[in-house]
């Protein structure tokens, strides 16, 4: 949650006007009922008193008011923590190109859900963030480096088809290189303790059984280079890959493995998810392209409170004019 600051908080003694106004207008109005008018006709003086609104007549007054709280607030120079987009940011994509990946628990099968999912991924990224693509099947393989241009990125997802083992450790790390060596290509320098403007999205369907590097060992290497991962486990359970035809089919369970994913984001200082259909997929994917690679920033928002100001003004001329023709 973010909380308003005030840069001169001593202007804010000069809300203390807003209630005594309140209590001189409450003052006038009761003084004015002191003094009855003789009316001789009953019936006139009860259709006054039944057309005469009661609430509503105050309301130019509190519009007013509260008009005047808003520009007291701007001249103490209010500020708040407000999220915004990295600049020279890179994104990379790591995904699972292993076997288990024909699956089709998630329809129509791990894969092609996963490559919808990028693609929408793509479309919610802001525009001037750099992305990669890295596979990883027994082997990692950078199929784009990082770029602006979408395109690329599209046609390197077209080429993915599910090939043999998993080894997250090694796609992880290349996705890793990448990012650090975009970020020096762009002459992006940050404090010892910030966090580069980066980020890995993993998405892998079962557990680590092949590759050099274990999964953890290259989530310490991007946590140390400040580079978050976010992780996605891919599939159901009771997943299954099958081989062979008739009588000679054979069924092999590919599950996930949620621990590994949650244990990589954890030590990044990422988030983790699952998914089970291509639906919760896509929704994953498109939550991160929105809000990925994104930092806190102390902004000063007096314009804000300036407008607010503006509008209760107009707003109390406007209601008073046409419903009173004058401020209570």
């Amino acid at each position: 949650m973010s909380f308003v600051n005030f840069q001169t908080p001593l202007f804010l003694l000069a809300l203390l006007a807003v209630p005594l106004l309140l209590l001189f207008a409450l003052w006038i109005d009761r003084r004015r009922a002191k003094y009855p008018v003789a009316y001789t006709n009953m019936d006139v003086l009860a259709s006054v008193v039944e057309e005469r609104p009661s609430a509503r007549r105050w309301v130019p007054l509190i519009l007013f008011l509260l008009a005047l709280t808003f520009a007291t607030g701007a001249l103490a120079r209010p500020r708040t923590h407000l999220t915004v987009p990295e600049d020279n940011a890179t994104v990379m994509l790591v995904v699972d190109v292993s076997g288990s990946m024909r699956a089709d628990d998630v329809e129509p099968t791990r894969l092609d859900a996963a490559i919808s999912a990028m693609r929408a991924f793509l479309d919610r990224l802001p525009k001037r963030f750099k992305v990669g693509l890295v596979a990883f099947s027994s082997e990692s393989e950078v199929l784009a480096e990082p770029t602006r241009d979408r395109q690329s990125v599209r046609d390197a997802l077209g080429y993915l088809q599910p090939e043999a083992g998993t080894a997250i450790g090694d796609g992880l790390e290349a996705a890793v290189k990448q990012a650090r060596r975009s970020l020096a290509l762009d002459g992006v320098q940050r404090k010892p303790n910030e966090a580069v403007p980066a980020a890995i999205v993993l998405l892998s369907d079962g557990a680590q059984n092949r590759g050099r590097l274990q999964p953890l060992t290259a989530a310490e290497h991007a946590r140390a280079a400040k580079i978050k991962v976010y992780t996605v486990a891919l599939g159901t359970p009771d997943g299954v890959v099958s081989f062979g035809f008739g009588l000679f089919v054979n069924s092999i369970p590919v599950p996930p493995d949620p621990p590994t994913m949650r244990a990589i984001s954890k030590a990044t200082g990422g988030k983790s998810y699952t998914a089970q259909t291509s639906a919760k997929l896509s929704s994953v994917y498109k939550t991160l392209g929105s809000s990925i690679a994104r930092r806190t920033v102390l902004r000063e928002i007096t314009s804000w409170f300036v407008l607010a100001a503006a509008l209760c003004l107009l707003a109390s001329l406007a209601t008073s004019r046409f419903w009173e023709g004058r401020v209570p």
